[in-house]
């Protein structure tokens, strides 16, 4: 029963975590067009100064969720989720590390790694709901299809959108951070 709990809190943070991500969009997409900037860019210096905390947070929660579906709920996972957690469990130690040090300066490492792991998970998520098939993704030894489902909720939380929700909040703070250090990604 209280593995039940701990998914749905999961399933929970992911809804909620999506939402962020579309009102960060919003936010950015009247920014652009907005002459008055003052509300906008104190939401985007509280990022700024926050980063480390959230990056932290948002790779602790998912690599932990990982684990949590894999060890504990006994979920095998598929080649794809193979190479999410290599894009995931690193950044938890490297916002550890910033954190522990007061660095700030990992932003790109982390924009890299998020942007590479969105794009796997998110493609990962379009083959499990059927958009997209692929025949290179079948069962390997141990793993399990890359197009299983484990769990579905709220109509289209699984755990690829999950993953591809955490790269996401990680690639948005990453590139407000950048911004914020006047580097530029692209």
């Amino acid at each position: 029963m209280e593995m039940e709990k701990i998914a749905k809190v999961l399933e929970l943070l992911t809804l909620f975590s999506d939402a962020v991500i579309i009102l960060l969009l919003i936010i950015f997409i009247s920014y652009i067009f907005s002459k008055k900037k003052k509300f906008l860019k104190s939401i985007a210096r509280m990022s700024k100064n926050n980063y480390l905390e959230i990056g932290f947070i948002v790779a602790l929660v998912a690599t932990l969720g990982s684990l949590f579906y894999s060890e504990v709920m006994g979920y095998t996972p598929c080649k794809l989720c193979w190479y999410q957690r290599i894009l995931m469990y690193p950044q938890t130690i490297m916002f550890g590390l910033a954190l522990w040090k007061k660095r700030t300066y990992l932003a790109i490492e982390s924009v890299v790694l998020s942007l590479i792991g969105l794009i796997i998970a998110s493609y990962h998520y379009l083959l499990q709901i059927g958009l997209v098939t692929s025949s290179n993704c079948d069962a390997v030894g141990y793993s399990s299809k890359c197009s299983e489902f484990f769990t579905l909720s709220y109509g289209y939380v699984t755990i690829p959108m999950m993953a591809a929700t955490a790269f996401a909040l990680l690639l948005l703070a990453g590139l407000i951070q950048l911004k914020y250090q006047g580097r530029r990604f692209f």
